[in-house]
């Protein structure tokens, strides 16, 4: 099993973990070890699925204000906690590969292997929720069908980038490509470097 598949795999057991519950709030066992990439990965695509939920509900024409602001401040942290988590994983990356010895032509790549872990985890969700779609037995004929082109075009996403990660993977180790783990740096929720926070005091 290649990384990429592991990987695909954990993000569709935790999908399908959150979905038992389908609630933003509730608990979900990580199964994995802590301190393992695994449990990390079960993790991030954790975040990731609530998110992708309190996206949803944030959209209903029917929430209240005060409720609205309540939620967006709540998406903000999580964004934050995502951002941590893709960085945690890029640190064990730099750590597994420290005694690789870089060649002289190597190239950095345009992104770290943890932020194409982000767009797979990302994937796997939309996978899921368009699948439900162009299943829907209240929905029109086009409607489906639409949607299971989609689905189509996602799940070839999927092989493109999971091919694309795993490819990256091998030319890290064996030299070709080298990483950094470049800090997201996000001034919005620094009372330091937030004009608005930093004004308010």
């Amino acid at each position: 099993m290649t990384f990429s598949q592991k990987c695909n795999e954990i993000f569709d057991r935790c999908v399908e973990a959150y979905h038992i519950t389908d609630d933003i709030d509730a608990p979900v066992a990580n199964p994995f070890a802590d301190g393992t990439v695994e449990h990390v990965l079960f993790e991030k695509n954790l975040i990731d699925a609530r998110q992708w939920h309190m996206e949803d509900i944030i959209r209903d024409p029917a929430i209240r204000p005060e409720a609205a602001i309540e939620l967006k401040r709540r998406i903000d942290r999580s964004n934050q906690e995502r951002t941590d988590m893709v960085e945690e994983l890029d640190s064990l990356f730099r750590d597994k590969y420290a005694s690789v010895t870089v060649l002289p032509d190597a190239t950095i790549n345009t992104e770290t292997p943890a932020w194409a872990l982000d767009r797979l985890s990302i994937l796997a969700l939309k996978i899921y929720h368009m699948a439900i779609e162009a299943n829907r037995t209240d929905a029109s004929a086009e409607h489906r069908a639409r949607c299971a082109g989609k689905l189509d075009i996602l799940l070839q996403q999927r092989t493109d980038l999971s091919g694309a990660i795993d490819t990256l993977l091998d030319d890290i180790a064996a030299g070709r490509k080298y990483m950094k783990v470049y800090r997201q740096m996000k001034m919005y929720n620094d009372a330091d470097t937030n004009p608005v926070l930093y004004g308010a005091k």
